[in-house]
């Protein structure tokens, strides 16, 4: 059975930083794209950042480019999201992703707040 545990989430002021971890269990990690998300209260839920099997390809929504790095980290089966400078519309609830083809699997959210 495959589990997507995610951590890291809270409440933080504006040009704060969190890092999130999703820590996935019962697949082969490190054949899966990796990828963050987020949905804000009353809107959609939209793509922050992905990176490929092996790390060395990364992309990034424009809003937070500079400011948030995803990582993996393929021998503890966890990836990363490290957030800087956080603004408050990056309020949000955020949520892993691992996909491969038609497998697709997502962790369970994680609650972000940034506080003016």
């Amino acid at each position: 059975q495959v589990q997507l545990v995610e951590s890291g989430g809270g409440l933080v002021q504006s040009g704060g930083s969190l890092r999130l971890s999703c820590a996935a269990s019962g697949l082969v990690f490190s054949i899966y794209g990796l990828s963050w998300y987020r949905q804000a209260p009353g809107k959609e839920r939209e793509l922050v950042a992905s990176i490929s099997m092996t790390g060395d390809s990364t992309n990034y929504a424009d809003s937070v480019k500079g400011r948030f790095t995803i990582s993996r980290d393929n021998a503890k089966n966890t990836m990363y999201l490290q957030m800087n400078n956080l603004k408050p519309e990056d309020t949000a609830v955020y949520y892993c992703q691992v996909v491969r083809g038609s497998d697709d699997y997502w962790g369970q959210g994680a609650q972000v707040a940034v506080s003016s």
